[in-house]
């Protein structure tokens, strides 16, 4: 006999459902900024992170540049952005996300225009290094810092709808490729920058950067949450970054973030040519366990803004490393299609799980007063893992023929990392 749910269980949930969302009879305003903060993430996801293997097979077979040059220009790009983290958190802290939104907005445009007339090495590196420090002053960092000082009780759920953005950008991937196929590359990036535009500013004006500047309260609601007591006391805490810094948990997520990293710089840069290449995948074949992938990412990202809020994120995160670290070995050893499903499951799961919890991890120990400048040190030590994954993996191909030993290390790395996150405990205020 199939199992009937309580009408009881239902309307509770749906209750608590609509407290969260209309905690004082009407929408929270901070749900419209998560809904802008998606809208831009997405922006970045389907125009550049996601897009970006899509764009290294049109260059590899217009200009014949080797996949070491290309991943390159990938990891390049990843230490600008990392250099940039301190010192974009610093002025997020200190001006406000909407300006710095606007800024990185436009030179994100701007990468694109320059990307549509690359004739070399060099102009394909300025390219991609405006897109990047566009894309990066105008998403995810910047748009982090509002959204964890507008939640506190429902702030893992927040981040975790905010990231809904990037994710939903992979499912649209086949747009860009459709586009690269029809209207050229150069064509498309041009069309990617007026889109940025278009779409991205205007969504800015959801965007403020702390509840009180506009007559808020986090959450909506100054009602303590029942079931997290000493996360609501914690939440009180606020470390300088200097403070932050001499801790061991802020190094311990910083690194165990980098090494997670690591899987995801080299899938973006990567898993296309290797599945094409390796494990002799049509091209369609390929796309669909990109798709599969994201599809478990969002599906993570909606389970680990629910499980954040409720248990030990820190504990969560060993979890989603493992799992990273289980389904990278998996695609270094594949030799049927079981093994490929296996790594989409698991590495996508664990990407979309671990992605809220870490920044919510961050506001929980150290405080929101300056999350953004410690964000940036942290993201600092993390920009390792998404310079060294793609081109570690491209360097290792070059050099052996395939990826099978660079995606094995990398999945060694993921289980160094869940260690590092299993001692990542919370930070003792005593002598700080």
């Amino acid at each position: 006999m199939s199992k009937r749910v309580r009408p009881g269980a239902a309307q509770s949930f749906a209750a608590r459902v609509d407290r969260a969302i209309r905690p004082s009879g009407r929408v929270f305003r901070g749900w419209w900024l998560v809904v802008g903060a998606a809208g831009i993430q997405l922006l970045s996801g389907l125009l550049w992170m996601h897009s970006y293997s899509a764009y290294a097979l049109q260059m590899r077979t217009e200009f014949g540049w080797s996949t070491t040059a290309i991943s390159g220009a990938f990891a390049l790009t990843r230490i600008e952005t990392g250099l940039l983290g301190p010192l974009q958190g610093w002025l997020v802290d200190r001006f406000g996300p909407r300006l710095i939104l606007r800024i990185g907005l436009v030179v994100f445009a701007a990468g694109f225009a320059l990307f549509a007339l690359v004739d070399s090495v060099l102009t394909y590196y300025l390219a991609w290094a405006l897109i990047a420090i566009g894309s990066g002053l105008g998403g995810f960092a910047t748009l982090t810092v509002a959204v964890v000082n507008w939640f506190d009780r429902n702030r893992a759920k927040a981040v975790a709808i905010s990231q809904l953005g990037f994710s939903i950008g992979g499912l649209c991937v086949p747009v860009v490729v459709v586009s690269l196929e029809t209207l050229g590359w150069r064509w498309t990036a041009l069309v990617s920058g007026l889109v940025v535009l278009l779409v991205g500013l205007p969504l800015v004006q959801l965007v403020h950067h702390r509840p009180d500047d506009v007559g808020e309260v986090p959450d909506g609601t100054a009602t303590p949450h029942p079931a997290a007591p000493r996360r609501r006391i914690a939440a009180d805490i606020n470390l300088t970054p200097k403070q932050a810094m001499r801790t061991r948990a802020f190094w311990c997520i910083s690194i165990g973030h980098g090494l997670a990293l690591l899987t995801v710089s080299a899938v973006m840069a990567h898993l296309l040519p290797h599945l094409t290449e390796s494990v002799a995948f049509t091209p369609l074949a390929a796309g669909f366990i990109i798709t599969l992938m994201t599809i478990f990412q969002i599906t993570g990202q909606l389970l680990g803004g629910w499980l954040g809020d409720r248990y030990d994120k820190r504990l969560l995160c060993v979890g989603c490393m493992l799992g990273h670290g289980i389904g990278f070995m998996c695609l270094a050893f594949a030799s049927n299609y079981g093994m490929v499903l296996a790594f989409a499951v698991l590495h996508g799961l664990g990407w979309g799980v671990r992605g809220p919890l870490i920044v919510a991890l961050r506001a929980d120990y150290f405080g929101t007063a300056s999350f953004g400048t410690i964000m940036g040190f942290s993201s600092l030590v993390a920009m390792f893992g998404m310079t060294l994954g793609a081109l570690l993996a491209g360097v290792m191909r070059d050099a052996f023929g395939d990826y099978t030993a660079g995606f094995a290390l990398l999945a060694t790395c993921s289980a160094l990392g869940a260690v590092l996150f299993g001692i990542a405990k919370r930070p003792r205020l005593q002598g700080l």
